[in-house]
């Protein structure tokens, strides 16, 4: 089968996928978890919205769409990221990606995702007591992935690429009573367990100036569940277009570029949601950065009844600076989130 055939019918695939998912779009089953895994990773995905799906080129692209990863042009691309989430919830992650054969045998890349929700006291019902339960001491739970995926172009404009994760979280211990409560008998049941998520990804570049499509599976896997509630994980599909709007107007330049990309996406367990995001870039040194994400109930009916929090919109700016064939880049991204204290992102890029 030629290359050509081959993207054809992988592009066939995903879509047949895409359709037949969005048909059943009614049946939300609000059963998942592991909820740390659709949190924003990084800097820059984050202040443009997450409308990512055809826009990164370099090993972060691996969390949001790893067939953009067949793009990268350098040897090697790291990228180191931390996500100061609401509730004091500490996100660090990073990406490495290889690219030996400029792209002739396809890019291999590495990743890890580590997370640290503090520490908890936890306590158990005791109708014994005066309080009502009895305390059973600290706990810290925590969470964390790591993965190695693979993109590679197929014809000069169709890319595919997966990305493979050992996703694990531990939500402590739980002391339960066994028996009477009034026996003060008890038993410690561990709250911890590990399953294979995977991401799959396309991307078709038009032709037409810097024109992409591409689409995005994440986070399919087994069903798992710790006691007696099964659960998956945050599975999300997503179609997206990306282009450079300002080389309709100004042909290609290396001064000014305005970047403008769309998502949809359908989650397992939320409303259908389309971002937008935009980046600004002069003189491919600094890049100033927004999104907004519609979907997110903001009345406060729909806020006493869901518990959302306000949010949507998303800043972020970004500096850069070329050394030859090296790169160094910080990028930060800064997301409202209604009662909660702002989210902010940093993420650190070395290429060489």
């Amino acid at each position: 089968m030629g290359k050509r055939a081959l993207g054809l019918w992988a592009a066939l695939v995903f879509l047949a996928l895409w359709t037949s998912w969005a048909a059943a779009g009614n049946k939300k089953l609000a059963q998942t978890g592991f909820q740390f895994l659709s949190v924003p990773t990084e800097a820059r995905a984050a202040a443009m919205g997450e409308a990512f799906t055809t826009v990164a080129s370099y090993s972060a692209s691996m969390f949001y769409n790893p067939a953009n990863m067949s793009r990268i042009t350098s040897l090697v691309d790291i990228s180191l990221n931390r996500n100061q989430w609401i509730a004091d919830i500490q996100h660090v992650s990073g990406t490495i990606a290889f690219n030996p054969w400029r792209g002739r045998y396809g890019v291999l890349g590495f990743s890890f995702l580590s997370v640290d929700y503090g520490e908890f006291l936890g306590t158990m019902v005791d109708p014994t007591t005066e309080k009502g339960y009895i305390d059973t001491g600290v706990f810290s739970p925590s969470a964390f992935a790591v993965g190695v995926a693979y993109a590679r172009s197929l014809t000069d404009r169709f890319s595919v690429g997966g990305h493979v994760r050992y996703c694990y979280q531990k939500l402590g211990t739980s002391v339960v009573p066994v028996g009477e409560v009034s026996q003060g008998v008890t038993q410690k049941i561990s709250n911890e367990i590990g399953v294979l998520g995977f991401d799959f990804g396309t991307l078709y570049r038009t032709g037409f100036k810097t024109l992409a499509f591409g689409m995005s599976v994440r986070n399919f896997s087994k069903e798992i569940k710790y006691q007696r509630e099964g659960f998956q994980l945050p599975l999300t599909f997503r179609i997206g277009l990306s282009m450079e709007v300002l080389e309709l107007f100004l042909g290609e330049n290396d001064v000014h570029k305005l970047l403008v990309s769309v998502d949809a996406s359908h989650p397992r367990d939320y409303p259908e949601q389309i971002s937008v995001g935009a980046e600004y870039t002069f003189l491919g040194l600094l890049a100033l950065r927004g999104g907004y994400t519609t979907g997110y109930r903001h009345t406060e009916e729909e806020k006493g009844k869901y518990g959302d929090p306000d949010r949507g919109l998303s800043l972020g700016f970004g500096i850069q600076k070329s050394f030859g064939d090296h790169l160094i880049a910080f990028d930060y991204a800064y997301i409202p989130f209604g009662v909660f204290d702002p989210v902010k992102l940093m993420s650190f890029r070395l290429v060489f």
